[in-house]
């Protein structure tokens, strides 16, 4: 691992290496990770290094392209072994679809050998920029039409920035795009226990664009809508099912509930390899429960007596009917009412 300039992108291939900043060090240190082999990448992904759904989705493809080069044999790769380390990273993460749905696309292209399956993980980086920007103006654009007449006040949740895919972002890279249109007033930005991705990492990104914003306590999200200091909530996804539930970082739900209570707009800003359409609902999602030790430690501390068990679910799934809209590059879905598109 190394220390070194910013990357304007969180992953990149590098003479055969997967190179990836290391979510963990921000923001105290922008560090950068070297990744030889599939198994230092899954160990990446495992322990949240790389994070965000569109992201492990790509370092998934790189890894594949890893797979095919280690395993090479003449101009060809051995596919059993490549399609074992497919199946070992597509198993790292379970809830984000992204990361199943791009791993399927590189592996597709094995039997042309590694740099064809090269070549289809660095076409994903460049569609994910492309993919995000689109996503990003149109969610901006539906933001405005809901509150037209003053700058916004918008809450956030976890990291939905460039960290969280090749470039760009989601949730927050319409945030800041409000910003460039002058119509952000404040982001509250929700620490995201336990492991604080929202105030190590959006307020990292905020910063860095210049965009005004306050940490907000995860459970003093829903008196801060009391108090009438939301205007919007824009969170991202991991998974989305085919009628519009939403699974994202734990807390959505709650989020989305107060909004409901309070007349708030939720909006979801996500890809459209983050949808899952086999699934009918929800309920089918696969949800990751985490370590207790994420809950019970704090900065290398004990906070909990030894041996306290703890629920540590690392996503929740959101009823679409709680749901504003879900914007993709594509298309404005409203999940309450299913046939309305814009």
């Amino acid at each position: 691992m190394t220390t070194s300039p910013r990357l304007r992108s969180s992953l990149l291939w590098d003479d055969g290496t997967v190179v990836a900043v290391d979510q963990r060090a921000l923001p105290r240190e922008h560090r950068l990770l070297r990744l030889e082999t599939v198994d230092q990448l899954i160990e990446a992904i495992r322990s949240l290094a790389i994070r965000g759904a569109p992201a492990i989705g790509l370092a998934g493809a790189l890894g594949v392209a890893l797979s095919a080069y280690r395993h090479r044999s003449g101009r060809m790769a051995d596919e059993a072994s490549v399609l074992a380390d497919a199946t070992r990273l597509a198993a790292a993460r379970p809830t984000a679809v992204n990361l199943a749905w791009a791993i399927r696309r590189a592996v597709a292209r094995l039997a042309a050998g590694p740099e064809a399956v090269l070549a289809e993980a660095m076409a994903m980086l460049d569609e994910d920029a492309a993919v995000n920007r689109a996503a990003v103006e149109r969610a901006a654009d539906l933001v405005e039409s809901l509150i037209p007449d003053r700058p916004v006040r918008i809450l956030t949740h976890c990291n939905t920035g460039r960290l969280a895919t090749a470039a760009v972002g989601t949730a927050l890279g319409a945030i800041i795009e409000l910003r460039e249109r002058r119509r952000v007033a404040e982001v509250l930005v929700g620490e995201t226990r336990p492991l604080l991705q929202g105030a190590r990492l959006t307020a990292w990104e905020l910063g860095e664009a210049g965009v005004p914003y306050r940490l907000c306590v995860d459970s003093a999200a829903a008196a801060a809508m009391a108090q009438g200091m939301v205007d919007c909530v824009l969170v991202g996804a991991d998974r989305i099912a085919a009628n519009g539930d939403v699974a994202n970082k734990i807390g959505t739900y709650g989020l989305a509930v107060a909004a409901a209570r309070h007349g708030i707009p939720f909006v979801v800003v996500a890809p459209e390899s983050s949808w899952d359409r086999e699934l009918a609902d929800g309920s089918g999602i696969v949800v990751e429960e985490r370590d207790a030790t994420e809950v019970t430690g704090f900065a290398g501390a004990d906070v909990a007596p030894t041996g306290a068990a703890a629920f540590n679910p690392a996503f929740d799934v959101t009823p679409g009917e709680l749901i504003t809209a879900i914007v993709s590059e594509d298309q404005v879905f409203r999940p309450h009412t299913p046939r309305a598109r814009a």
